[in-house]
């Protein structure tokens, strides 16, 4: 394989990435997409990164703007949503420097952390933890906890604890979480 390059999403990307987003959330393809698109619209994203081979589009990571609900206040935190690779392209590296390129970009931009929902085995090798370890509260119970995951960066300071909020995209397209049966089997796998 060609080596591949991270680079930041340009205008001329946009139908590139959601063919990318569509194919790698299969079923869901449709609704992760438009996700996209609405956090674009409502101005919430931070940072939109595309991998590209070849002069293709094969992978993309997105940061969104959200909050902690801390004692002492609100706090500007960021939601890696969503992380996608075209599936013939999935097992190269190409997500794991997605991810990479997205943390490093939120430590440049003084963010305190990154927050994701996602496979504790996959994103705790980079760099994430269970939130619920580190003070924080997931922004609903349908959010498995161990799925729950948080990288805090060097600009977080223990006082910066608390619930999670989305911003509303994630709420309007009901992407917050897995609705039953998915929800019960994975819970019962994660424990």
């Amino acid at each position: 394989m060609s080596a591949f390059e991270i680079r930041p999403e340009l205008t001329v990307d946009r139908a590139s990435v959601r063919r990318v987003v569509e194919s790698a959330f299969l079923d869901k393809g449709t609704t992760v997409a438009d996700l996209v698109d609405a956090l674009n619209a409502a101005r919430r994203t931070e940072l939109s990164l595309v991998a590209e081979l070849d002069g293709a589009v094969v992978g993309h990571v997105q940061l969104n703007h959200s909050w902690i609900d801390a004692r002492e206040r609100l706090v500007d935190v960021l939601v890696l949503s969503p992380l996608s690779v075209d599936p013939p392209h999935q097992r190269s590296g190409i997500g794991t420097a997605l991810v990479t390129a997205a943390l490093d970009a939120a430590e440049t931009a003084g963010s305190p952390a990154v927050f994701l929902e996602g496979s504790p085995d996959y994103y705790g090798a980079r760099g994430f933890s269970r939130g619920s370890e580190r003070g924080f509260v997931r922004p609903s119970v349908r959010i498995p906890d161990a799925a729950f995951q948080v990288a805090v960066l060097s600009a977080h300071e223990s006082w910066m604890t608390g619930a999670l909020v989305y911003c509303d995209p994630f709420w309007a397209l009901d992407c917050v979480g897995l609705r039953d049966p998915r929800l019960a089997e994975l819970e019962v796998r994660l424990g």
